[in-house]
């Protein structure tokens, strides 16, 4: 049987090289890292996918920096709404497949739970951007592309940049206070899941809106109090703040992000805890 060919942006980013260092015997890989195609330039775009042979275009680079985008609006809506554009269109071109990967940001966090079949109503720059992307790949009059939301990600290690796990595990290892909200919810997910999930998906392909999301959603407090219990670090570190006064003079994130699937029954996806279980073990391998 021939290995599909999946061309992709971000495979060098948190999520990204994370799914190609799992998913590399499975599949053949082909990055398009920014040097090689700058998404935000359409003739770059289009001259690059022009004679590349694959099967599935699978696009994860974004601007992901959520205070960030409020201040740099111009440039998240560039790379996150333009940038998709402009490879969407090539590869719809091409008459090849397009998995577009969004984000749980993309809901209000006002009346949960969310699942595939909830409205987005993004509150911020970044949520906006993301769903403006959604918008274009899949539009209201029917989707050409697979949507699939993912929430809160965390791994293992990842020199270039930390997630929210390994930032809460640092504060503790180095005796830092954490002060952290207790009336919010987060879904953390880990992102071993994300790329065994995709793994079906890839093979099972349809032009469908998926969440591959962790199975719990858990305050960021309890999400804290979660490592260090795994880990073996000073609970006293970690004190409690409100989700009013956590996000004073920033920008607002959704408050209750339960996001759920109705439709993930392919792969089994870990609760938090369960999750920093297999990293225990991975960091002792």
């Amino acid at each position: 049987m021939l290995m599909l060919k999946i061309a992709l942006t971000g495979a060098d980013g948190l999520v990204g090289s994370r799914i190609v260092e799992l998913l590399k015997d499975d599949f053949e890989f082909i990055p398009l890292p920014q040097k090689l195609m700058d998404i935000t330039n359409k003739e770059h775009v289009d001259n690059a996918l022009k004679n590349l042979d694959f099967n599935i275009f699978f696009h994860l680079a974004a601007f992901t920096n959520v205070p960030g985008a409020e201040t740099n609006k111009e440039l998240c809506f560039k790379i996150n709404r333009d940038g998709t554009k402009n490879v969407y269109e090539a590869v719809k071109q091409k008459q090849k497949k397009f998995i577009y990967v969004s984000t749980d940001f993309v809901f209000d966090g006002i009346s949960p739970p969310y699942n595939e079949d909830s409205l987005p109503n993004p509150i911020g720059v970044y949520a906006l951007s993301k769903y403006e992307g959604e918008k274009i790949v899949n539009p209201p009059a029917g989707g050409q592309a697979m949507i699939v939301r993912i929430a809160y990600p965390y791994r293992t290690s990842f020199e270039l940049k930390k997630d929210f796990f390994r930032t809460f595990k640092f504060y503790l290892e180095n005796n830092k206070p954490l002060s952290m909200i207790t009336d919010s919810l987060m879904t953390p997910t880990f992102i071993d899941d994300i790329a065994y999930g995709l793994k079906y998906l890839f093979n099972n392909y349809k032009p469908e809106i998926y969440h591959l999301v962790g199975s719990q959603s858990i305050s960021p407090y309890d999400a804290a109090m979660k490592v260090a219990e795994t880990f073996n670090l000073d609970k006293s570190l970690i004190g409690k703040t409100t989700y009013e006064e956590y996000i004073l003079g920033k920008a607002r994130l959704p408050q209750f992000a339960t996001i759920k699937s109705n439709k993930n029954n392919f792969w089994k996806m870990k609760t938090f805890g369960e999750g920093l279980d297999v990293i225990k073990k991975q960091i002792s391998k």
